[in-house]
């Protein structure tokens, strides 16, 4: 193949909506963008509160003939509860706040055997609640990436869901500007992840895309381009369509930036720019193949 016939071919690329079961606008707009092919795959939280039968089988429905595939956002910080006992530590009854799961894992204060029940737990809770066990793993906040927290990640993944891929977070080599603070620090939480699932034969996305500053400031329309340079084939973005409502504002900081983005992949402007950078959503039926 020439060189000019590898640089026109489409690359094939998966759109994640995280955070369905956060709340009922985020769900429901998550699953408006499935049933419309503008997105094909979410992250449940099943030890969030509006994750139930009902919500799982309005997902199902929206997803049809499986245009996304379903996976887990395992989440291990506040305000979330365990689904495990006897989990440890918590603050108030809930996960410790990020900062502080963070600070721990740095400094191997955590207990990776409760950390490997309580993911296990809620892949438990999926299996219980949709019927199969998900397509994939990642993990709110990044936590899959902390120390200790990987090494249950990943031991769960490759013993409890095989066949299952997990997601990485580095991002292609030509997309890490310096002044993205956010996103070098998820470059050196991700060093050796994506080299430790592979011995343990679990299959990871090659490349990440996604994080930017959620402020008032951000405007989603011309920040999303920027995710598409140098993604690979395979490549996976992350995003966070949602409607506001109070359930919603009660559990997150992430608000009104979440009706942006589904602004966004709603319009006619969201194709475009897809086919302005030859992109396409993965189809996932071919969803094993694609993430290698």
């Amino acid at each position: 193949m020439s060189r000019t016939a590898l640089s026109k071919r489409v690359r094939r690329i998966w759109l994640c909506a995280d955070d369905y079961g956060i709340a009922p606008g985020v769900n429901n707009a998550i699953r408006q963008l499935i049933a419309a092919r503008r997105l094909n795959a979410t992250s449940v939280m099943t030890a969030a509160g509006h994750i139930d039968r009902d919500e799982a089988d309005a997902l199902v429905e929206a997803n049809g003939a499986g245009n996304a595939a379903i996976g887990l956002h395992i989440t291990l910080t506040a305000p979330f509860k365990p689904l495990s006992a006897n989990f440890a530590p918590l603050r108030g009854g809930a996960f410790l706040p990020h900062p502080e799961l963070m600070r721990a894992a740095m400094t191997r204060r955590l207990d990776v055997e409760m950390l490997t029940v309580e993911i296990a737990t809620q892949v438990e809770a999926f299996v219980e609640t949709f019927g199969s066990l998900p397509a994939y793993l990642d993990g709110h906040q990044h936590v899959q990436l902390l120390p200790q927290v990987r090494d249950a990640f990943l031991k769960v993944a490759a013993e409890t869901v095989p066949g299952a891929w997990v997601r990485q977070c580095g991002r292609p080599r030509g997309a890490r500007p310096l002044h993205d603070r956010k996103g070098l620090i998820i470059d050196i939480l991700n060093l050796g992840f994506r080299s430790r699932a592979t011995r343990l034969g679990v299959v990871t996305n090659p490349a990440f895309a996604g994080v930017y500053a959620f402020s008032a400031k951000a405007n989603f329309a011309t920040t999303f381009p920027r995710f598409l340079k140098g993604l690979p084939d395979g490549g996976l973005v992350m995003c966070h369509p949602g409607f506001v409502d109070a359930e919603l504002t009660s559990l997150d900081s992430l608000t009104t930036l979440r009706e942006h983005e589904f602004a966004f992949f709603s319009s006619d402007a969201f194709p475009a720019v897809l086919a302005a950078h030859g992109i396409t959503l993965i189809d996932p039926s071919g969803a094993r193949g694609d993430t290698a």
